[in-house]
């Protein structure tokens, strides 16, 4: 990465900024790849949402010695290395949990901490909010999904979580009764989508079979082949 930044004109110019969105380009093609259940290409994909990371820590390691904003890959490694003894003590401390539920309260507990104490350091009071922390970046739904468990786990009442009348009230409410379920709502409705788009596609060939072109068929046309893609 070093000899890419040196050499090549446009990995030279690329920023922190000019990067994000192949951050989130890489992380969905690597996402689509676990769903397709291509376990072979995974090992490519990942190798690409890696490259981010290395190439992220390269530019910050151009920076000059002191420079706060300064840190290298193994500055990163680091950081998650200590982060996750941080919050495992039941495998690096003496600390004893009775299965995964307590495992995710304390998860939960040290992330407050943590967060509390970035407060001080910051200048504030130390007093947090259960939800912060959540990024507001993420798709909607994944948003909605976490709003919901973070506060419901920190003790928000259940039967508060749903449609507040609102804009987007209803499709929150519908987040919230496939987590109740145990679903992610996320993953489901990115397979519902996908069980919609097969559909579709199959109807269109079948469609085509019988001579007819998709786009000029009538909303009857589409009802009939919809019904006999379903029976196939």
């Amino acid at each position: 990465m070093r000899t890419l930044r040196r050499e090549c004109p446009w990995d030279r110019e690329q920023t922190h900024e000019s990067l994000a969105g192949y951050l989130i380009q890489e992380s969905y093609e690597t996402l689509e790849t676990i769903e397709n259940g291509d376990i072979a290409l995974l090992r490519e994909e990942l190798g690409d949402v890696l490259l981010q990371v290395v190439f992220h820590a390269a530019i910050a390691a151009e920076r000059p010695e002191g420079d706060p904003e300064r840190f290298t890959v193994d500055d990163v490694a680091d950081a998650i290395i200590d982060k996750m003894t941080r919050r495992h003590p039941h495998v690096f401390g003496g600390v004893e949990v009775s299965g995964a539920e307590e495992v995710r309260t304390n998860w939960e507990a040290i992330k407050a901490a943590e967060r509390a104490e970035k407060a001080v350091a910051a200048g504030g009071e130390g007093e947090t909010s259960v939800l912060d922390g959540v990024p507001f970046a993420q798709p909607a739904v994944m948003l909605a999904h976490e709003l919901q468990k973070r506060a419901v786990r920190n003790g928000f009442p259940a039967d508060l979580v749903g449609d507040d009348g609102g804009e987007g009230g209803e499709l929150f409410a519908a987040v919230a009764a496939e987590r109740e379920r145990g679903r992610d709502a996320e993953t489901d409705l990115r397979s519902a989508a996908r069980r919609f788009d097969a559909r579709v596609r199959a109807a269109e060939d079948v469609a085509r079979e019988d001579g007819r072109e998709p786009r000029e068929l009538s909303r009857e046309e589409w009802r009939s082949y919809w019904v006999r893609v379903a029976r196939v």
